[in-house]
C-alpha cells in the first residue's frame, strides 16, 4: 500500500455521509480522514485482519472475494467509486470475512473506525444511512447466493455479464462493458470453472448474444441475455 499526503473534496468523495453531518461533525471527519492508493491486484485488507477503519471507493475498481475450497477465489462483490465496502466487518466488530484488492489502480478514503461509531451514535440521519446500506446489501447477498447456486451455467453467466452492466456500464460505443475481466476473474464471479466461462462465452458469442475481443465484451442483446439469467 502506497500511503500518500493525499486529500480529497469529502463533499465529492463520501457525499452521502457528508451531507448527513453537521458542520462539527464535517470538521471532525475532515481532520481524521486519510486517503490511500493502491497499484493493480494490490491487496487492500486481508480476509481475517481486523478493521481500524471502513472505506469508500474514490476512483478505479476494486473486487470483493473470497477464498474457497483448494485456494480457489470466489468474487463477492465488484466496487465501483462512491460505493462503502469494509463497513460491516467494522460494526458487527469482527474480522474481515473477505479480502479487498485493487482490480485496477485504486484510490480509497479511509474513515477511521473510532470515529465513525462516535458520529454514528450521534447522529440519526448516518445510522439511518448504514442501516439502509446494510439492508440493500444484505438483499443483493441473499439474491446471488441462490443464483449462484441454483442457476444453470449460462444463467451465472449471463447474470455475471448484467452485474458488470449494472455496476459499471457501458463504453462510449454504447455496448462494450467498462470493466475488462480476466476469464478467470469472469469465472470467479460466476461461480464455475475457468474452462466452463470460456467455453459458455464462445456458445453466448455463437448465439449473438456477445461479442469478444480479448477481455473486452460487446452486449449485443441485452433482452436476451436478461431472459438467459431469469430462465437458464
Amino acid at each position: 500500500m502506497i500511503s500518500k499526503k493525499t486529500t480529497v473534496d469529502l463533499a465529492d468523495a463520501i457525499p452521502d455521509i457528508w451531507n448527513a453531518l453537521s458542520a462539527d461533525e464535517r470538521l471532525l471527519l475532515q481532520d481524521s480522514y486519510q486517503v490511500h492508493t493502491f497499484k493493480k491486484n494490490e491487496i487492500i485488507h486481508g480476509e481475517g485482519e481486523r478493521p481500524i477503519c471502513m472505506m469508500c471507493l474514490y476512483r478505479g475498481k476494486v473486487k470483493i472475494y473470497k477464498e474457497g475450497v483448494g485456494g480457489r477465489n470466489q468474487i463477492m462483490r465488484m466496487i465501483r467509486p462512491g460505493q462503502y465496502f469494509a463497513y460491516r466487518a467494522a460494526f458487527a466488530d469482527e474480522d474481515y470475512l473477505t479480502a479487498a484488492a485493487a482490480f485496477e489502480a485504486a484510490t480509497v478514503v479511509y474513515l477511521p473506525l473510532h470515529v465513525m461509531r462516535s458520529l454514528v451514535v450521534r447522529n440519526n440521519n448516518l445510522a439511518m444511512f448504514f442501516i439502509r446500506l446494510l439492508a440493500v446489501d444484505l438483499g443483493i447477498s441473499d439474491s446471488r447466493t441462490v443464483n449462484l447456486t441454483q442457476k444453470h451455467i449460462r444463467g451465472r453467466l449471463a447474470e455475471a455479464l448484467l452485474f458488470l452492466l449494472e455496476n459499471y456500464g457501458l463504453e462510449d460505443d454504447r455496448a462494450t462493458i467498462a470493466i475488462y475481466l480476466s476469464r478467470e476473474d469472469l469465472a470467479s464471479l460466476s461461480n464455475m470453472t475457468t474452462s466452463n466461462a470460456i467455453r459458455t462465452l464462445t456458445i453466448f458469442s455463437n448465439e449473438g448474444l456477445i461479442a469478444v475481443d480479448g477481455r473486452k465484451i460487446r452486449l449485443l442483446d441485452i433482452d436476451q441475455l436478461k431472459r438467459v439469467s431469469k430462465h437458464g
